[in-house]
């Protein structure tokens, strides 16, 4: 591993990035940098209160930008970008959500057009309380307030796809984008498969906390100050994001329909299993089948996002992923948090 520099960027609010693809980098990186970004909240920061509907405030398609791209050196199609969530630290003590009148896993959409009136457009305010770890619900046709578990996470995260492809960040796929797991959050490693030159690696759309599936669409959506240590792998291709933590590894799939994700993941992780302890293709299918677990990123996106989960102390005597990557970025990191 090289030893590594802290580089801090800041975008302009006339840089923030719409595409994963098709845009010049905003900086240059080395493997075994540390990276430290302000990101925006998936409305840009225009979504203030609950008289800030994003569709009056918001222009679109401009939602959901990015930081970045960031050019990483030496990075080539066929590496590994290993990206390591060091810290995702909330940057304003309040964050938002909202319904909008056709997105959402509960409402008529284009691709499940139904003759239903659209929902509401509605905006809801947290309260973000960093030293107790809470994020502060409050209902909008009531009084009802509950605490939940602060958790912040990046909601997209991905690098350009290959092909000459740009795609939106409400995407994603293969090349990451748009994943909206709770699973991203910091002391997790996200593996992405290089498909350019320079990988440019790009991330925004905080959430301090997000359910499984992100029913209605929209997390608890905050801007972030977000550290990541950046290392590539030589040689080594990645097909699917995997990310990997101190207890587990996983796949994600990205796709609709949702089963397809779901196959995505899975296929991917049984052959993960089989290249990590030598069992044979159906032993490790088997072993999955039964010790796996699936969280569902989102069910609401133009692509649907399921992981395929396994304890890496299910495993019998694994090799580490990728050289071992997650432990010495973890330790770089500083260890738990």
């Amino acid at each position: 591993m090289t030893t590594m520099d802290a580089i801090s960027y800041r975008p302009a609010r006339d840089e923030l990035a719409y595409t994963f693809g098709g845009r010049m980098p905003v900086a240059h990186i080395r493997s075994g940098d540390i990276l430290q970004v302000h990101t925006e909240d998936c409305f840009g920061g225009l979504v203030r209160g609950p008289a800030d509907l994003p569709s009056q405030v918001c222009r679109m398609p401009y939602l959901n930008p990015v930081c970045g791209p960031f050019f990483v050196e030496d990075a080539e199609p066929g590496d590994t970008l290993a990206v390591h969530l060091a810290s995702i630290v909330p940057a304003r003590d309040w964050g938002v959500s909202s319904t909008f009148p056709h997105f959402g896993a509960l409402t008529s959409t284009s691709h499940t057009a139904t003759l239903q009136p659209p929902l509401e457009e509605r905006v809801w305010v947290y309260d973000i309380d960093q030293q107790a770890g809470t994020v502060r619900f409050h209902a909008t046709d009531s009084d009802h307030t509950v605490d939940l578990p602060l958790d912040p996470m990046i909601g997209t995260i991905g690098v350009a796809p290959g092909g000459f492809e740009s795609r939106s960040t409400i995407v994603p796929d293969s090349h990451g984008g748009n994943l909206d797991t709770p699973e991203l959050r910091a002391g997790t490693t996200l593996y992405l498969g290089v498909n350019v030159h320079g990988a440019m690696l790009a991330l925004g759309d905080g959430h301090a906390r997000q359910g499984e599936g992100e029913v209605c669409g929209v997390g608890v959506e905050i801007a972030t100050t977000t550290t990541l240590i950046i290392e590539v792998i030589k040689g080594v291709p990645t097909v699917w994001p995997r990310l990997e933590t101190d207890a587990s590894i996983m796949s994600v799939g990205c796709a609709r329909p949702l089963e397809d994700a779901y196959r995505i993941a899975h296929r991917d992780m049984v052959g993960w299993v089989g290249d990590l302890t030598g069992l044979e293709q159906l032993d490790a299918y088997q072993l999955v089948s039964q010790a796996g677990r699936a969280p569902i990123g989102n069910v609401c996106d133009p692509n649907y996002t399921v992981l395929a989960a396994v304890d890496k102390l299910l495993l019998p005597q694994p090799q580490a992923a990728y050289y071992g990557m997650h432990a010495r970025l973890r330790q770089h990191a500083g260890g738990p948090r």
